[in-house]
């Protein structure tokens, strides 16, 4: 694996943040390097993991290049301090256009989660919607939790699953060229500011296109100042 897995987005001294190809997975997997270590050798540096991305997912990762930064931003994260956004498309339909989605997540079938009535520890995931083009609509999510498969689970139980998610979007799945899902803003605390980055999609026929960008330049350019639904 090469540098064709991640482009960088910025280069700090003791931190890099990089734009993860879909497809990718993040730890090694079956011999076959992840995310780390194809950064490791790329670039001849060591960086340490404070969040993932799923392996369908592209998009904005933080890799710090130190030991104490990696405690802090760590920190961060358990506290939940660190603001994330996500772009996403659906071929279907969803419930409602905008709001909050709450509930506990239990494990299904074939590796899948679902989103359950409970609220002990529970998923919570903002969003707004927006008509892409016919058939499709695009979505700008905030997850206020960390849960694995939080998005892919909650658009799904709006009646929404992600264009070309084949754990979620079943045979539907097939009529798009990748699972539809980035990450696209994240927004921390770092030298004594708080700094916000932004990636637009790179890859998806549909994520470049001049309708995705005019959404994203025109209505999601700052998601941290969108009046998140809840907030």
């Amino acid at each position: 694996m090469n540098a064709s897995s991640f482009q960088i987005v910025a280069d700090y001294d003791d931190l890099l943040v990089v734009d993860k190809a879909p497809g990718i997975s993040f730890h090694d997997e079956d011999g076959v390097q992840g995310l780390c270590s194809s950064v490791a050798d790329a670039l001849g540096v060591r960086v340490y993991p404070v969040h993932r991305l799923d392996k369908v997912t592209s998009g904005l990762l933080l890799l710090p290049k130190t030991p104490a930064l990696a405690r802090e931003l760590t920190e961060q994260f358990s506290a939940r301090q660190v603001e994330k956004f996500y772009i996403a498309l659906s071929g279907q339909k969803p419930q409602k256009k905008q709001g909050k989605i709450i509930g506990d997540m239990g494990k299904a079938r074939a590796g899948a989660w679902k989103l359950t009535q409970g609220r002990e520890n529970p998923a919570v995931t903002q969003f707004f919607s927006h008509t892409l083009m016919p058939g499709v609509r695009a979505f700008i999510v905030r997850p206020l939790t960390g849960k694995t498969h939080q998005i892919r689970v909650a658009l799904k139980s709006i009646s929404a699953p992600i264009a070309g998610d084949d754990l979620y979007a079943g045979k539907a799945a097939r009529d798009f060229d990748r699972t539809y899902l980035h990450a696209y803003g994240v927004r921390f605390s770092y030298k004594g500011e708080r700094l916000a980055i932004i990636r637009p999609p790179q890859t998806g026929e549909l994520f470049v296109s001049e309708t995705m960008r005019d959404l994203l330049e025109e209505e999601w350019a700052y998601p941290w100042d969108l009046p998140w639904p809840g907030r």
